[in-house]
């Protein structure tokens, strides 16, 4: 498309070169003529006067030096998002239709306009509403309900009751409705024996929540493993049996939550970090990467270290170090000045 199309496209600003072509997005370090890029982030300010990209999206008030044409927005990463439907490949669309070696059960209810793709089973009881898009090798247990426009991506297993809402993704390899981490010890006639505690609860998902691949949401061990809506998951994370996780809320790569914790709306958990079970991560409150919570968090807190603590004293920890360095330098030199004294 042309350079005046972008700019048109993105509501900037920008004196456009008549005939220039954009073909593709790129970061400014890998982008090449007919590339269009964008500089949100100061730290890669310097790669302004080495990009080969063709036009780059900046804030009105970026006043570096570039090759490239500047196209003035308001938000930069904001406006170069926008242009992914118009200069990224096209999505893959799926024409409604069974494939024939999808398994179906009975007393199944399918909705209008649906996609279920090779070696998909599908057990008995399960309804599915209208527009949703089931790929291949998908497994779907007894009695599960999923809404209207989901996608199930491949691999994905959802066991027995478990319910999905409006707009749900599930990406590649997601389980849902796992058995929960539940064991007893016992005492037998031979010594200890560990027994299982049964998981006879489910997992209930709200509308338009995202989950990454390969991450796994127990079953509870009674009642429901909540998921609100609007919640953002990332990849290889783990929530536990009975977590209760309200809508708006976003958990990162990696990290794990333990039975029966709660997680309010608006907190944000980062990757790596692990909250203990039955507790309360409060409204909008963050836990930093690799940070281990073993009590509730505030409302509006910030918490990171192990175990987790207000970002505030954890800033104050890691200067404790460079504070006894210097004090030891200054021991050492008033030791050095009263041994010269007691020479005299």
């Amino acid at each position: 498309m042309l350079l005046s199309e972008v700019v048109k496209a993105v509501n900037g600003s920008c004196a456009a070169p008549e005939g220039v072509e954009i073909h593709a997005m790129a970061s400014l370090l890998e982008a090449r003529a007919g590339d269009v890029s964008f500089l949100a982030n100061p730290k890669y300010a310097p790669q302004m006067k080495t990009t080969q990209a063709s036009a780059v999206l900046v804030t009105p008030d970026y006043a570096g030096e570039t090759q490239a044409v500047l196209i003035r927005v308001d938000d930069p990463n904001k406006a170069f998002a926008s242009l992914a439907p118009l200069l990224g490949p096209k999505p893959v669309t799926r024409r409604p239709g069974i494939h024939a070696t999808a398994v179906i059960g009975e007393r199944v209810t399918l909705g209008k306009n649906l996609y279920i793709g090779p070696y998909t089973v599908i057990e008995d009881g399960v309804s599915i509403g209208d527009n949703t898009v089931i790929d291949g090798l998908v497994f779907i247990a007894q009695d599960v309900r999923i809404g209207a426009d989901c996608h199930l991506y491949p691999q994905v297993n959802i066991r027995e009751a478990c319910i999905l809402g409006d707009r749900v993704i599930l990406h590649a390899g997601v389980k849902i409705g796992t058995d929960g981490y539940g064991y007893t010890v016992e005492i037998g006639p031979k010594g200890p024996v560990i027994a299982k505690v049964p998981q006879v609860g489910i997992v209930e998902i709200g509308n338009d929540v995202e989950i990454g691949s390969n991450t796994c949401v127990d079953r509870a061990r009674f009642g429901r493993t909540r998921v609100g809506d609007s919640v953002k998951i990332d990849n290889l994370v783990q929530i536990g049996h009975n977590v209760q996780i309200a809508p708006f809320v976003g958990i990162i790569a990696q990290a794990g939550i333990a039975g029966s914790a709660k997680i309010e709306t608006g907190a944000l958990i980062w990757s790596q970090a692990g909250v203990s079970g039955h507790l309360t991560v409060h409204e909008r409150a963050q836990v930093a990467p690799q940070a281990g919570v073993k009590e509730d968090v505030p409302e509006g807190e910030y918490v990171a270290g192990t175990p987790a603590i207000p970002k505030r004293k954890f800033a104050e920890t890691l200067l404790f170090p460079r504070m006894l360095e210097k004090l030891k330098r200054k021991v050492a030199d008033l030791e050095a000045k009263v041994k010269a004294l007691e020479a005299r």
